[in-house]
């Protein structure tokens, strides 16, 4: 590749799978310094050799973990300049079965850590005059699917975050933008699918939902955020880059 990210540093949160990893594994070939930010030790600890970066172990809704991942960066390398917030999981109920405790847990890993993560990078990028946020949305951002409650609620959030966010701290240098996958092959669509009968069938359903007839790889997803984090963006702020395929945009089936 070309170098495109060459000395920047980023932190890249939720990086042990799926598009995480790929974000993790683009940005290094393009030069970047990387750090997976990753609960899960194992797949954290992987991914951070596999690309040459480095690991910290962080729950992204811990404030003492997040400090400290913020903090070894700085540390390390004295600047950072990306953060890519990927971490989060899906929460889906029917809003009157969903347990109280599960609102709680989806706002807090989908959104408010989203939050908390660029608010402890904020003022490194301030003092340097410089940064870009990369937030992984949803298309679940922008369209509603029944029975998924509340996560398209906290995704509506992050988006309005990157909206507000970016304009806020566009005269100092930072941008922030989203990215919305939609159906992305990774490891959690690979086990709802086995979940079925007959899995090949489920995926075959998935794919020809989708113009191309075919789902997204998360590599796709992974160049695009090398593209915002890179000095190619540097008008795009608070926008928000959908891909799906052209799925959100097909009236009906």
């Amino acid at each position: 590749m070309s170098g495109r990210l060459k000395d920047k540093v980023a932190i890249i949160t939720g990086a042990g799978q799926g598009i995480g990893a790929a974000i993790a594994r683009c940005f290094a070939a393009e030069g970047a310094q990387v750090i997976v930010a990753e609960r899960n030790v194992e797949t954290g600890a992987a991914t951070a050799a596999a690309v040459g970066g480095l690991f910290q172990e962080t729950d992204v809704t811990r404030q003492a973990d997040i400090d400290a991942v913020v903090a070894m960066a700085l540390e390390r390398f004295g600047h950072i300049d990306v953060l890519v917030n990927n971490a989060g999981a899906n929460v889906f109920y029917r809003p009157h079965e969903m347990p109280r405790a599960e609102w709680a847990r989806c706002m807090a890993l989908d959104l408010e850590a989203c939050w908390a993560m660029t608010e402890a990078v904020l003022p490194a990028m301030r003092k340097q005059r410089q940064g870009s946020v990369v937030n992984i949305a949803s298309s679940h951002g922008f369209k509603i699917i029944p029975h998924t409650f509340p996560y398209p609620v906290a995704k509506h959030g992050l988006i309005g975050l990157t909206r507000a966010l970016g304009i806020e701290y566009a005269a100092e240098g930072i941008r922030v933008n989203a990215i919305a996958p939609g159906y992305i092959d990774t490891e959690i669509a690979q086990i709802y699918w086995n979940g079925f009968d007959d899995p090949a069938a489920e995926r075959r359903k998935a794919e020809d939902l989708h113009p191309p007839k075919r789902i997204g790889q998360p590599e796709e997803v992974a160049m695009t955020a090398v593209f915002l984090a890179s000095d190619e963006a540097p008008f795009i702020n608070a926008e928000t880059i959908m891909i799906d395929g052209g799925r959100s945009v097909v009236f009906h089936d």
